[in-house]
């Protein structure tokens, strides 16, 4: 296992390029994006993360990394291209595996024999089994020549370089030999302990995760509407309610986002609509609380109208989906956003990690409060703990 094929370069992909560049791996990274490929070429991440950019530029000016439009031949394939979903009329999202379904259609003319195909992209129950089928139809590869396993990440964005090489991994080969070879690359690059189990297991560990996350979440804004009625502060209920030994109420905020957990449990309910109510009605929580916060600032708006004679300027601080990242992934914050403006309000808006949205210029937080009527705090952002509620124009939602 000389050299490595990593199919995606994005949040995922690109990270764990470098990591296995820097263990002297020959790497090829492939992206259909040219943009993205040139500026990897360039020494230059399109991903905002610590101590990534440095180790980037080692790799590639040392020819251990080389992105490309269309994938090499190697012996290691990472597949970790993005899972997309789709909305049916019934109101729930499916999966859509159609990049790693052309993943595979693109490495297969490529492949040889005992070489390991590794996937690492977020997947229904059964995609592990499903590609290895689809590489035998394509290839005159016999059942034991081939080598693949489902190996996902669980990772922290704005510190996954770091956590890619920290944490625990799952492996879920198709045999165990398969196991045995995820086990031994990965080891070269993670410091974590290695637990091996089979694909359809691995793949579901993977979406149970962060389906527990959202039905905690879910619970800690359920308990933020309930307090908004009966004028109780969430903030100190849950503070309170934590100082029980084996009680962690997490913190309530506008929803939840982020291309896993605000997703990942639809690739459970899809599969399975009739015995997950708890994971359904957890998902609709989350997605309803980015609805009610958005009813709370137009009736903060409709206020200000009843005491004046104009429109506000209305700031927003905050568009990214968790605090102190630049992902925009499913960002509830990003939605409250886009509602305010496809109803024509004047708009303002900060986010210390994004320069500019939709051709938006960001501008500092400071001149954003300063130049509006209203501003409401979206995601709690560390540059904005310095910001005082001594002003009655100023709304925190971060965390309501």
């Amino acid at each position: 296992m000389k050299t490595i094929c990593v199919i995606g370069l994005g949040y995922i992909g690109l990270p764990t390029a470098v990591l296995f560049a820097m263990k002297g791996f020959q790497v090829f990274g492939f992206d259909i994006n040219e943009s993205i490929v040139e500026n990897i070429n360039s020494c230059k991440s399109h991903i905002n993360e610590k101590d990534l950019d440095v180790s980037l530029k080692e790799v590639v000016q040392k020819n251990f990394l080389m992105a490309k439009t269309n994938p090499s031949k190697a012996d290691v394939y990472i597949i970790a291209v993005p899972t997309p979903h789709y909305l049916k009329n019934n109101g729930m999202y499916y999966p859509d595996i159609s990049m790693i379904i052309d993943a595979i259609n693109s490495i297969s003319p490529l492949l040889k024999k005992d070489d390991l195909i590794i996937l690492e992209s977020t997947s229904p129950v059964g995609t592990t089994e499903k590609i290895y089928k689809l590489i035998l139809e394509n290839t005159e590869l016999n059942f034991d020549q081939i080598d693949i396993a489902y190996c996902p990440e669980r990772v922290l964005p704005g510190n996954i370089f770091s956590e890619l090489r920290k944490n625990d991994r799952v492996i879920g080969g198709i045999t165990r030999k398969s196991s045995e070879k995820a086990k031994e690359l990965y080891s070269y690059i993670c410091e974590g302990q290695f637990f091996i189990t089979n694909p359809n297991t691995a793949e579901m560990v993977k979406l149970s995760e962060n389906a527990f996350r959202d039905v905690n979440i879910a619970f800690a804004n359920e308990l933020s509407l309930i307090c908004n009625s009966i004028n109780v502060n969430v903030n100190e209920l849950i503070n309170l309610s934590n100082r029980h030994p084996r009680v962690n109420i997490l913190k309530p905020g506008c929803g939840v986002g982020g291309h896993c957990i605000a997703i990942d449990p639809w690739f459970i309910a899809s599969q399975f609509p009739n015995q997950t109510p708890l994971i359904q009605t957890a998902r609709n929580v989350n997605t309803n609380k980015t609805l009610w916060v958005t009813t709370k600032i137009k009736k903060l708006i409709k206020i200000f109208l009843g005491n004046h004679s104009r429109l506000p300027v209305i700031g927003c601080l905050g568009l990214t989906y968790k605090p102190n990242i630049n992902d925009l992934r499913e960002s509830p914050a990003l939605k409250i956003i886009q509602n305010l403006i496809s109803e024509k309000f004047e708009i303002l808006l900060a986010d210390p990690n994004i320069k500019e949205y939709e051709n938006i210029v960001l501008n500092d937080f400071n001149k954003v409060i300063e130049n509006s009527d209203l501003v409401f705090i979206l995601v709690a952002h560390r540059e904005f703990d310095v910001i005082k509620f001594d002003n009655e124009k100023i709304f925190n939602f971060s965390e309501i």
